[in-house]
């Protein structure tokens, strides 16, 4: 069903209300499925997220069985070929996330403060590579210019628990058109709730094309914010 850039890949198992799907990433990915299922497990309580089945690991890898959830990707073709219902439903889904999961209980942090105790590590080991960025941020230039902008963190507009990866493909739609659950909430966790929105903005230029960022803010409930959107982009950038 899905593979990604670090090698892990997803598989379905069954079809209809039986379907199960299994993620599987290899021991050197760095992806950690087990912060994954205590965040699934946290977040069912409140949020339509996929079921734990089972979690293993060996040698080979680690991976995780979860029950199928209605609705398909944001970025399956039938939604591609309606940009504008999917955007919609990825805005006001993310809203409604962010209004379910309650801040005060939630035990997993995703502020810029700790994200940054780990890009500093990654610059300081020279894993960074200014060439690598996406072209918006370009213009920084370099991993010093790009660590002093992220330095001066933008006053929290609003503190929500963010999704951690609201990209589009992590978005289900049911037919009606509407957000039917998220996905791969590996990164889950408390932060301003710009964090998420600039990254599913972005993700509407990777996969629907220019023209969508403002209608999805719109569909959330939000006017854009150019500061936070290029503090959390580049944040984001650094930290993979």
């Amino acid at each position: 069903m899905w593979k990604n850039e670090l090698g892990g890949l997803t598989f379905r198992i069954g079809l209809g209300d039986a379907q199960q799907f299994v993620k599987w990433t290899p021991p050197d990915s760095g992806i950690d499925l087990s912060a994954e299922v205590v965040r699934l497990r946290w977040a069912a309580a409140f949020t339509v997220v996929p079921r734990v089945v089972d979690e293993e690991a060996d040698e080979t890898g680690s991976w995780i069985v979860t029950a199928g959830l209605p609705g398909r990707m944001a970025v399956d073709d039938y939604w591609k070929r309606d940009p504008r219902t999917a955007v919609r439903a990825i805005g006001t889904g993310l809203r409604a996330l962010h209004e379910e999961l309650p801040v005060a209980d939630c035990p997993f942090d995703w502020s810029a403060e700790q994200r940054l105790e780990t890009v500093r590590p990654r610059a300081a080991a020279g894993r960074i590579n200014p060439a690598d960025w996406h072209e918006d941020l370009q213009h920084i230039g370099t991993v010093e210019r790009a660590l002093g902008v992220l330095a001066d963190i933008p006053p929290v507009d609003e503190m929500v628990v963010c999704h951690g990866d609201a990209c589009a493909p992590n978005t289900l739609i049911g037919d009606d058109g509407t957000c039917s659950g998220h996905v791969d909430l590996g990164a889950l966790g408390v932060a301003d709730r710009w964090a998420d929105l600039a990254i599913a903005t972005w993700s509407t230029q990777w996969n629907y094309g220019p023209g969508w960022e403002e209608s999805l803010l719109e569909a959330y409930g939000v006017v854009p914010d150019p500061e936070r959107i290029m503090y959390y982009r580049l944040l984001w950038e650094l930290s993979d």
